[in-house]
């Protein structure tokens, strides 16, 4: 019997890494797609069929594909019935707390690791200027889990998984996570749910069925 869902991604993406995560979570196994970005394999005709982007992931479903994290992370939390709040004011918090992610706190984090790891160069200033958006990101969202267990309600939801993979790679572009207690705190609540796993035992380094 073959999965129900197939994921198209890259093992160093953050992005890809919230969806595989989701699916973790949900106990549902999944066939996956590495794309290969230093061959091109993003920009090619066959995959620009499938996301629009060319960027991963992309997430099909055996009908329809999905593209962009946010987006197929509320898809999945429909089509499972898993962490997607349970009242229309839930859902709403959810997505803004996704939106704020995307703006705030995930390019200052993602873009220092890119530099730290050397995948890009830049001067100085400008990855400075990075640190200190993933520094001010960070001190928001330690705010507010300084005094909430969760980001919505009362339990984890979609908004979390969207969040901790940005913080899960926080580490990687030097980021000093002991600096914010309530964000540790609630990292390790995340890490001990059923189903969780690191981006290392989600996503495979080639394709796999």
């Amino acid at each position: 019997m073959s999965n129900r869902f197939t994921l198209y991604g890259n093992f160093r993406s953050g992005p890809t890494y919230r969806v595989g995560l989701m699916l973790s979570l949900c106990g549902e196994p999944f066939s996956y797609v590495h794309i290969d970005f230093a061959k091109g394999e993003h920009k090619h005709p066959d995959y620009l069929a499938k996301n629009r982007y060319g960027q991963v992931p992309c997430l099909y479903d055996g009908k329809h594909h999905f593209n962009q994290s946010a987006s197929i992370l509320q898809y999945l939390a429909d089509a499972t019935g898993k962490f997607g709040g349970k009242t229309p004011e839930e859902r709403a918090y959810i997505r803004e707390w996704m939106y704020w992610d995307f703006d705030r706190l995930t390019p200052g984090i993602f873009r220092t690791r890119v530099y730290a790891r050397g995948i890009r160069k830049a001067d100085a200033a400008v990855v400075d200027s990075y640190r200190a958006d993933g520094e001010a990101g960070l001190a928001v969202l330690e705010g507010w889990l300084g005094k909430h267990a969760w980001l919505v309600g009362d339990g984890p939801t979609i908004a979390d998984m969207h969040v901790y993979a940005a913080v899960h790679f926080a580490p990687d572009g030097g980021f000093d996570l002991s600096k914010y207690p309530g964000i540790s705190a609630w990292a390790k609540r995340v890490e001990a749910l059923p189903g969780y796993a690191s981006c290392e035992a989600v996503l495979p380094k080639e394709s796999r069925p």
